[in-house]
């Protein structure tokens, strides 16, 4: 019943998932990081509408569709953060259980022996969704960031003109 832990068929294949765990708690890092920045960038945002609001900025209207546009698009990145972070835990968990369950059916259920692969492979369908996620997240860093150059530009000229 226990032979196969006389080899190293079963850390051998615990190991590949522990790597992948390793690589979504990095991911998880970097990206609970990026969900706090956008949460800096909310709060900056609001304080320069309550600023507009109480009428201590010039260009009120073009600062409010300004406010609008880079609210909508932190909203977006937010989102995409949030799904992107249950598909790094889900991938984590996925990766966890794989490593068990291979360790379980190599000693009690060789016949079973797909089904870490196929748990292992779901994980890594998850991590795949996560990274997609985020890359498109990063598009809308871009948009926000040139959105802020733009407008920049805009007060310049404003400012210029006057």
């Amino acid at each position: 019943m226990f032979e196969s832990f006389s080899n190293s068929e079963i850390l051998s294949g615990m190991i590949t998932p522990a790597v992948l765990v390793s690589a979504c708690a990095s991911l998880i890092f970097s990206t609970a990081n990026r969900l706090g920045r956008i949460f800096d960038r909310v709060n900056l945002l609001k304080s320069e509408v309550e600023l507009i609001l109480e009428g201590k900025r010039r260009f009120q209207t073009e600062r409010m569709v300004y406010m609008r546009q880079q609210l909508s698009v932190q909203k977006k990145r937010a989102v995409l953060i949030q799904r992107s972070m249950a598909f790094l835990y889900l991938a984590t968990s996925l990766f966890v259980i794989s490593s068990l369950t291979l360790a379980i059916t190599l000693a009690f259920a060789k016949d079973f022996a797909w089904v870490p692969t196929v748990v292992a492979i779901t994980g890594g369908i998850c991590l795949f969704l996560a990274s997609a996620l985020l890359f498109y997240e990063s598009r809308y860093n871009l948009t926000f960031i040139n959105r802020q150059i733009e407008f920049t530009e805009f007060l310049e000229r404003e400012v210029q003109t006057k």
